[in-house]
């Protein structure tokens, strides 16, 4: 007896016409293609950060403090986003304030997504009191705001960039599990999974070979969106001065240090505000461009 997967497809062709139908998909939603694009540029430059800054995000030089950008009065083209209150070059810090709010992001979905993920196979596929206590669990984890839990952790713990990760993480694991747990409930009574039983096959290989892979595109979904929640909560942590260290560079940290200077030198503030939004804004078009090639009627048009 052969045993086969829904998500292993019948030929060849139909694989290739699969990732065509997916493209075309992305393709036709064109501010899916600009968040992309836009993600593309956030990523090289946070990868590239050391190299394409044009000064130390850190050096200070107070003769030059709170100079305006190069196209407004009394600006210099050697700022190009002018500097801040200690006189440090503002688009240097921005670029460097991705690399921190990238790693969170990624760094607490694959977390959140691992911890999730794992929770909900075991109690969707296993049912009965493992799935009563871990669904429990997650209810106990919803009655607490994320916002609140990170805080009390991170005011007991102590800050840094690894702790962050750790927080948003192991607070944001509760929407994989339940995402996970419910397509698990579904596909363990179909057939694939009832023949794989019959001839012998592991509950373990049944879990990573054949529902592993049905759950991977809910899963996608989930985590980009997540990637968006976990940037700004890191931000929101570090505005609060609870996130990384003050000497790391962060949009939520430059935003702390610029909301007294609105009045005067609004750059210091809005510049960093703005990378915010602008990333969260393509990783939350990134999902739902995401979600819509995950809909099967997507495919239909």
């Amino acid at each position: 007896m052969t045993v086969t997967s829904p998500v292993l497809p019948a030929a060849a062709g139909t694989a290739t016409a699969h990732r065509h139908t997916v493209l075309r998909t992305l393709l036709r939603n064109r501010l899916a293609v600009v968040a992309l694009a836009v993600l593309a540029v956030l990523v090289l430059a946070a990868v590239l950060a050391p190299l394409i800054v044009p000064y130390d995000p850190n050096a200070q030089n107070l003769l030059q403090r709170l100079q305006p950008p190069a196209w407004l009065a009394g600006g210099h083209r050697a700022h190009l986003l002018g500097t801040d209150e200690l006189g440090r070059d503002m688009l240097s810090r921005v670029i460097y304030g991705t690399r921190v709010s990238l790693l969170v992001g990624a760094g607490a979905a694959l977390l959140a997504g691992t911890v999730g993920t794992a929770v909900g196979l075991v109690a969707g596929y296993f049912g009965g009191w493992p799935d009563r206590l871990l669904m429990r669990l997650a209810d106990v984890q919803l009655a607490f705001p994320a916002i609140l839990l990170a805080l009390a952790v991170i005011g007991f713990l102590g800050s840094g960039l690894g702790f962050v990760i750790l927080v948003l993480g192991f607070t944001g694991w509760v929407s994989y599990a339940r995402v996970v747990r419910s397509e698990v409930l579904s596909l363990r009574t179909r057939d694939f999974v009832t023949e794989a039983r019959a001839i012998g096959v592991t509950d373990t290989a049944i879990i990573r070979r054949h529902l592993l892979p049905n759950v991977t595109a809910p899963l996608a979904t989930i985590a980009t969106l997540h990637v968006a929640a976990a940037i700004v909560a890191e931000a929101s942590l570090s505005y609060l001065g609870l996130g990384v260290p003050k000497e790391t560079v962060t949009w939520g940290g430059m935003l702390a240090d610029g909301q007294l200077y609105l009045g005067t030198a609004w750059w210091v503030a809005v510049f960093p505000g703005l990378a915010l939004m602008i990333t969260s804004l393509a990783v939350n078009l990134t999902g739902d461009a995401l979600r819509d090639v995950a809909d099967p009627k997507a495919y239909r048009r």
